[in-house]
């Protein structure tokens, strides 16, 4: 891990030090949901911030990783610090909102709540639109001194996280994440999903996470491109049959 760490730092100095920080903000939520009675919806007003800060900082540091195959540019420079300006603001905004002890997610209740969940959600869109752009990259430049199987784990990553991050533009039109319900407890554990409706979080998650997922098992597991090639299909068709098992309105575990 220690390794990891130090090479990050040197591939990209700016996504490596705001993963950082957003792990200790994590590590400080995580200490809240232990001591605050402070609730929102039912569960840990921390445990949504919690949630965003630990997905940004897997999100950077894996940013940071693969960007470092397309050289250092401008480019490079202008989307990393865009990064952290737009998750950074969007998560000081549910840090602030859960120290308040309401939503911010969906919350319009007020002028300037619908303006700042407006915003939010240009930001959301902004980092998967750039994220789009600069992972284009990987499809159009060279990388003889990549394996393969590795480099196709990285292309496929992108494009599911890339679809399924505006996926949650569907959230945001229903202005809810559950289906046949309303959002709230009773979910599981950690990720709050919901074990009574549908759930479009799961998917959104699944989809995310390929970014890690689809190169890990390209690099170490599946080093030959028809099979990390079709593990790429596979989860993608098991993500897309998630969000349309919450799209249904069923559950993705019904307790």
């Amino acid at each position: 891990m220690k390794e990891f760490l130090f090479l990050l730092k040197e591939r990209n100095e700016v996504l490596y030090y705001f993963g950082l920080i957003c792990l200790i903000a994590a590590a400080g939520c995580l200490v809240l949901t232990k001591v605050s009675t402070l609730q929102v919806l039912g569960t840990s007003a921390w445990l949504k911030p919690l949630k965003f800060f630990l997905s940004s900082a897997v999100f950077v540091w894996s940013m940071g990783w693969y960007l470092h195959y397309l050289g250092q540019s401008p480019g490079i420079q202008w989307y990393s610090w865009g990064m952290v300006v737009l998750l950074g603001l969007e998560n000081l905004y549910i840090l602030l909102q859960a120290y308040r002890g309401i939503t911010s997610h969906f919350n319009v209740s007020t002028p300037a709540f619908a303006s700042l969940w407006g915003l939010m959600a240009v930001a959301a869109v902004g980092i998967s639109l750039w994220t789009a752009l600069i992972s284009a990259r990987f499809f159009t430049d060279a990388f003889p001194a990549l394996p393969v199987a590795y480099l196709w784990g990285i292309r496929l990553g992108l494009v599911v996280f890339v679809i399924f991050s505006l996926q949650g533009l569907t959230m945001g039109a229903r202005m809810a994440h559950s289906v046949g319900g309303p959002d709230g407890r009773p979910g599981l554990p950690l990720v709050n999903w919901s074990t009574l409706h549908g759930d479009l979080r799961v998917a959104h998650f699944m989809g995310m996470h390929a970014l890690q997922v689809l190169p890990l098992l390209g690099f170490f597991v599946l080093r030959k491109s028809p099979l990390i090639l079709l593990a790429g299909l596979l989860y993608m068709g098991i993500t897309v049959g998630v969000f349309i098992q919450a799209m249904l309105g069923k559950p993705l575990v019904k307790f």
